[in-house]
């Protein structure tokens, strides 16, 4: 008997059923050759031609293969919305996969509306969207902060019961947070069984996106007392952020730590956010510590630390940095001209700051904006050019707002010019300013060149108007607690002892030449009066409450809601000395570092 192989055996003894299971099984391995083809496209040249030999053999039938061309077209960074639009109309049946496929491409291509329009029409064709169809829609939303839109798509999802999905809850607090509604990111959040590290960093986000800091960081300190998560590193920008506005360097120390602990890199955010907390925080020096380490730095981070110098008024260092940034071939941008001639502005080098501003226009072609004017006028202003000050506010392409008027009007008091501090007071009102620095400030130009009647007469004008002032005030820290003091304070139960060392520091300051300078008292009274009023200065009380109640050596830090006057300034170098005591003020927008008797801003504020 002959022998003969089994692959050389006639198919007639085959039975039917088998040729039909081989040529289905043939027909699908032909279309997974075609979809490795289709995956191995770089481009719609190549994309075309794979999809016309699929035409040609007829694989478009399969929605496998129809599915996977479509997103290949339209997920492709190469690919187009046009051609993908054209594959999904010769699919007979599309489904949720093919919809959420197109709207994703739209996404893409940040054809947001369109991408919402598909929506519609995936509703209106009764295709029932899934769990994958609404992280991507609500993200649409957040975008373009389609509030209205967000709760209708809320509301569908409800309707077609995905409200349990991590993944769309998730997603729901996002685009509640990115919208304003952060009430509806916690109902959310706080509906939910089981919750990721993605839903506490979206919460976190929503708190940080409307500027609530102090919720930014209660939900940050639930989510480490659950012991279970590792925040991701945007979430920690946002709680650096927290740190940085609420003033909370003991927080954001311990968030830094956590950092080091947790993660092996720092990427380039990170450590920007990082620069930007301590420097705003007063530590400036850790601040430029972490700025030299830096193994790749941006843009964001040089602005960071170009503005942190000029808020310790360290200019001739921020400048340093600047010109260090342009030999690293870092173009810089608006931002980063605003803190090179906050700088200049800070430690008074008025030519510097005037080719700045020409090197700015110029060289680098940015069109200067309302921020940019409003330094150069505080740089002129503080140097006491004044009339080149009022000139360029004159000159200015845009109308000058508030704070212009207000930094021209606070130069004038500085440097006692009653006239053009009528004209920038003048022009303050007409803005219908209801700010009291600016009725306060012009009653110090009267009071200092003793004009006493029209001193009363804005008096009287900003009691008529309802115009109150918020009484200047000074927080200081003593174990871990913020303590409050205003002018003449005897509210404190230690009030005793406070003014007993107010007592000691007088006498003190005696030996040290001290002479109170009372025309900084806008009441005509006498000079035993001006004196005493003179010695109760909030800040004055905050000093000595922390030389009572902080240990001898230790820094104090203090922060003030309105600007030092010029007696507290000099009060505070000579007790700086007498104590050694290191001493930081934050007066409003400059930090001044008391060390030795001797002030950082070197007595140019």
């Amino acid at each position: 008997m002959v022998r003969t192989s089994v692959l050389y055996q006639t198919p007639f003894l085959i039975p039917k059923e088998y040729h039909a299971k081989a040529q289905e099984f043939n027909f699908s391995l032909k279309e997974q050759e075609w979809i490795s083809m289709i995956k191995k496209c770089n481009s719609m040249r190549e994309l075309k031609q794979v999809h016309g030999q699929i035409l040609k053999l007829g694989f478009i039938c399969s929605s496998f293969c129809a599915g996977n061309l479509l997103s290949t077209c339209a997920l492709s960074e190469w690919g187009s919305m046009d051609y993908a639009c054209l594959i999904f109309e010769e699919i007979d049946d599309p489904g949720s996969f093919e919809y959420n496929t197109v709207i994703r491409g739209y996404v893409k291509d940040m054809n947001l509306e369109e991408a919402l329009l598909w929506y519609v029409h995936m509703i209106e064709d009764e295709v029932e969207p899934d769990n994958f169809s609404y992280p991507t829609l609500l993200k649409i939303c957040a975008r373009i902060r389609a509030i209205k839109e967000g709760k209708q798509i809320h509301g569908q999802i409800l309707k077609f019961g995905h409200e349990d999905d991590v993944f769309v809850q998730n997603s729901l607090i996002n685009m509640y947070g990115k919208c304003g509604e952060v009430r509806q990111s916690c109902i959310v959040f706080e509906q939910m069984d089981q919750r990721t590290i993605a839903s506490w960093s979206a919460l976190i986000a929503a708190n940080a996106n409307l500027g609530l800091w102090s919720e930014c960081l209660k939900v940050f300190g639930e989510m480490n007392s659950e012991g279970c998560w590792r925040a991701e590193e945007s979430t920690l920008v946002s709680v650096i952020s927290a740190c940085t506005h609420l003033d909370a360097l003991d927080f954001g120390k311990a968030t830094h730590g956590y950092l080091l602990r947790n993660m092996t890199g720092l990427n380039v955010i990170v450590e920007t956010s990082l620069i930007d907390m301590y420097v705003k925080c007063g530590c400036l020096e850790k601040g430029l510590f972490l700025f030299q380490r830096m193994a790749n730095k941006n843009q964001m981070s040089y602005s960071a630390i170009i503005s942190g110098l000029a808020l310790h008024g360290r200019g001739e260092e921020a400048l340093r940095i600047y010109h260090e940034m342009l030999k690293e071939r870092i173009e810089p941008d608006d931002v980063v001209y605003v803190g090179v001639l906050s700088a200049c502005s800070h430690a008074g080098l008025v030519e510097e700051g005037l080719k700045c501003f020409d090197r700015m226009k110029l060289e680098h072609r940015i069109e200067p904006t309302i921020q940019h004017y409003g330094c150069m006028v505080d740089l002129l202003g503080r140097a006491g050019r004044l009339e080149e000050a009022l000139e360029l506010i004159k000159g200015m392409p845009m109308e000058p707002n508030d704070v212009l008027w207000r930094s021209l009007l606070s130069a004038c008091r500085v440097h006692q010019n009653v006239e053009l501090g009528e004209v920038a007071a003048k022009n303050l009102f007409k803005l219908k300013s209801r700010n009291a620095s600016d009725y306060v400030m012009l009653c110090n130009i009267y009071a200092q060149a003793k004009m006493w009647e029209k001193m009363a007469a804005i008096q009287t004008k900003m009691v008529n108007e309802g115009i109150i002032q918020v009484p200047g005030s000074c927080l200081v820290e003593a174990d871990r607690k913020l303590y409050k003091f205003v002018s003449q304070d005897r509210s404190h139960t230690c009030s005793d002892e406070v003014y007993e060392m107010i007592h000691q520091m007088e006498w003190q300051l005696k030996f040290e030449g001290y002479s109170p300078d009372t025309s900084l008292v806008l009441f005509d009274v006498d000079e035993e009066e001006k004196r005493q009023r003179l010695s109760t200065h909030c800040q004055k009380l905050a000093i000595a409450f922390a030389l009572i109640k902080t240990s001898q050596g230790s820094p104090i830090k203090i922060v003030r809601n309105v600007r030092m006057c010029s007696d507290c300034h000099t009060y505070t170098k000579l007790i700086s000395m007498i104590y050694e005591r290191d001493i930081v003020v934050r007066d409003r927008n400059q930090f001044h570092h008391f060390k030795d008797g001797t002030c950082s801003c070197k007595d140019y504020w």
